[in-house]
């Protein structure tokens, strides 16, 4: 009996830069059918990437009960097991994270209107 060796890609995380927005611009206009950033977009802090292409992101968003949570963002280029993978890392990543803007909502705001200004200059 011969056995097939499957070779999975591995995505890597890693943590969102300002290097890394327009990618991230680029992945939530075309997921969001839109023309320029909104509050949706948030404040990107980790992303997905299979080789050198970012596939998906994680971004900080204020929810409908004006509390701090997250969304993810993807191209549609992971399987359900790797999309629960990296929602599993995010939610870990944002239990551990301390910084304002993942505890505080009134900065995060602040820190979304300044991304969303800065994203779609006029």
């Amino acid at each position: 009996m011969e056995t097939i060796t499957q070779h999975q890609k591995q995505f890597q995380y890693a943590e969102a830069y300002v290097s890394d927005m327009l990618v991230l611009k680029n992945i939530f206009l075309e997921t969001q059918n839109l023309k320029q950033v909104d509050q949706n977009f948030g404040l990107p802090f980790l992303l997905a990437k299979n080789g050198k292409e970012t596939v998906a992101f994680a971004s900080l968003i204020i929810n409908e009960k004006d509390e701090i949570s997250f969304k993810i963002y993807d191209k549609n280029r992971m399987t359900e097991s790797e999309k629960r993978n990296f929602y599993s890392r995010t939610e870990r990543y944002c239990k551990n994270n301390n910084t304002s803007n993942f505890k505080d909502p009134e900065q995060l705001k602040s820190s979304i209107n300044s991304m969303i200004s800065w994203l779609n200059p006029e």
